[in-house]
């Protein structure tokens, strides 16, 4: 997990939103977080694969999850995301 992780995560459960990688990207510098649309789409895929965000029925839109919600909410911690993908 990279402290990105938790800004994308805060960000769309705060705003309650569902968001390509572009519009999260312009959004976050917008509300004066300093992230690269590069890192942005990396963190995207690396949420995902861990079940914090997922993409949304008509695709490339992405959302947090009840996992991602429990990961902010302290009762997931970065450790137990680790040991759920290699029981995968």
């Amino acid at each position: 997990m990279s402290l990105k992780d938790g800004l994308i995560l805060e960000f769309l459960a705060d705003h309650d939103l569902e968001l390509p990688p572009k519009p999260l990207y312009r959004n976050l510098n917008r509300h004066g977080h300093e992230i690269g649309y590069s890192t942005v789409r990396l963190r995207l895929s690396e949420l995902d694969d861990h079940g914090l965000i997922r993409q949304t029925e008509d695709g490339g839109y992405y959302e947090i999850t009840e996992k991602g919600r429990a990961y902010l909410d302290g009762e997931l911690d970065a450790s137990d995301l680790e040991d759920s993908d290699e029981s995968e």
